[in-house]
């Protein structure tokens, strides 16, 4: 059986520095807040260029912080109107809902899942204030097309890079992160850079947003008992930002290994009843997960399991579609509801040998 994603091999690579980390950890009495999450928001900002990291819990948190902070420093009113992909995991959505901000869901270029800058236009009002852009299963959103709407239309961008950690924009030598004016990333651990629990970050070249966000994340406080506004409890953990401090080492690495094992699919799956993603060979892709489209999904998955190849399902359900948002169901989003309808994740991992690829190859061919 080749697994979807299999986590103990991935991490086992790192066993004795986690070890090692974990006794540094434990001795150093210091579990809050200390010198591993300062030193991985040093890191982390230096690999993704941008003035500042903030470490917090998840990347939910990281961006319903980043709204937030921006309703709190007056660059944002509840009630404003926030453009995002109807295509995309539902926590995208609800980071805006969170603060009071009103989600306008728009549909993807079908070519590659991510948000559809003609679209984007398309939806612009005097309510909207800015772009929430997903680059969807680790490719790069058209940032540049984005970036030159929000500069006509004067609103603020935001990424949700949470699967695309050292994604590089073809346009120009900046990654994930520093391709707007903040971005939220999560740390799961089945993402390219995946922590061993919950974590997140959010980066900013912005001094006002990073400052406000530090407070937020930590009880509106900057000095124990001190509090200058309301804030929540969103820490990065010091432990999982040990353990991310010793994989950000490897993380262009891996995507390499992603990029290659996509290359090899894109290049030797030849079948005429399985549509494959659309990559351009560049740096701007990386490979969070490996999407086929099919007409009968449950034929298809079936199939797989019958073969022994995993395999998951990015999403099932388009959020539109969902209980949680039924203030959204009427909406006409066909291209959406076509891709949630026919999208299979087939196994992509940096601990996969050529010999797993082959078979999955294989057994894709003889579907």
């Amino acid at each position: 059986m080749i697994k979807f994603l299999d986590l103990h091999k991935l991490n086992a690579r790192y066993e004795d520095e986690f070890a090692s980390k974990f006794k540094l950890f434990l001795n150093s009495g210091h579990y809050i807040l200390g010198s591993e999450v300062h030193s991985f928001e040093t890191n982390f900002s230096d690999y993704c260029g941008t003035k500042y990291c903030i470490g917090v819990a998840n990347g939910l948190d990281a961006l319903t912080l980043i709204f937030k902070a921006y309703i709190e420093l007056g660059r944002l009113h509840p009630s404003d109107e926030i453009i995002v992909p109807a295509n995309t995991y539902i926590a995208t959505i609800v980071s805006i809902i969170n603060v009071g901000l009103k989600p306008i869901l728009v549909e993807p270029d079908e070519s590659t899942f991510n948000i559809s800058p003609s679209e984007v236009e398309k939806h612009i009002t005097p309510k909207v204030k800015g772009i929430l852009a997903v680059h969807l299963y680790g490719q790069l959103a058209d940032m540049k097309r984005i970036n030159s709407i929000a500069k006509k239309h004067k609103l603020l961008v935001v990424e949700d890079a949470a699967q695309a950690h050292g994604a590089v924009s073809d346009h120009e030598a900046k990654k994930a992160g520093d391709l707007s004016d903040a971005a939220g990333f999560s740390f799961y651990p089945s993402k390219n850079l995946g922590a061993l629990g919950d974590a997140g970050a959010v980066t900013t070249n912005s001094t006002e947003l990073a400052a406000k966000i530090k407070l937020l994340r930590n009880y509106g406080s900057s000095k124990k008992y001190i509090n200058e506004t309301i804030g929540i409890n969103s820490r990065l953990d010091e432990l999982q930002a040990a353990f991310l401090n010793i994989k950000l080492n490897h993380l262009d690495e891996d995507n390499k290994r992603r990029r290659d094992i996509a290359k090899m699919y894109l290049k030797n799956i030849k079948n005429k009843n399985i549509q494959l993603p659309t990559y351009k060979h560049s740096e701007n892709h990386v490979f969070h997960v490996f999407v086929v489209r099919v007409t009968d999904r449950s034929k298809f998955t079936s199939y797989l399991e019958n073969n022994g190849v995993g395999y998951l399902i990015h999403y099932p359900t388009p959020p539109h579609k969902q209980k949680a948002l039924l203030t959204f169901k009427t909406l006409y989003l066909p291209i959406t509801e076509s891709i949630h309808n026919s999208v299979v994740s087939i196994p992509i991992s940096p601990v996969m040998t050529n010999e797993d690829v082959q078979t999955v190859i294989k057994v894709l061919n003889q579907y």
